[in-house]
């Protein structure tokens, strides 16, 4: 009904830059919350920021004032910019999307397939 597809990750030194976008696609009706999580090795999946359809947005504490997500709305895609990258930040990043498709008309969330990103010189 709604598929993700994510892109940019990649290899990038310590201090570096990578943009990560997520684009949904299918019969959508809405898409509400747009969000980054990631997992590094041996921990959990955490929310990296969230985006809502208002615009409003909350981060990680730990990338606030390094990453910055937005939305593009009539491309229904996501994006993080993510500046100062640390080896901290080296993880495996999935998109999350809030949609409402039109086949049924209620709230459906969908995971992306992971993109990975690893800061190392």
């Amino acid at each position: 009904q709604v598929q993700l597809v994510e892109s940019g990750g990649g290899l990038v030194q310590p201090g570096g830059s990578l943009t990560l976008s997520c684009a949904a696609s299918g019969r959508i009706f809405r898409v509400n919350d747009m969000a980054w999580y990631r997992q590094a090795p041996g921990k959990e999946r955490e929310l990296v920021a969230r985006i809502m359809s208002s615009g409003g947005t909350n981060y990680a504490d730990s990338v606030k004032g390094r990453f910055t997500i937005s939305r593009d709305n009539a491309k229904n895609t996501v994006y993080l910019q993510m500046n100062s990258l640390r080896p901290e930040d080296t993880a495996v990043y999935y998109c999350n999307v809030q949609a409402v498709p039109y086949t049924t008309l209620r709230k459906l969330e969908v995971w992306g397939q992971g993109t990975l990103v690893t800061v190392s010189s």
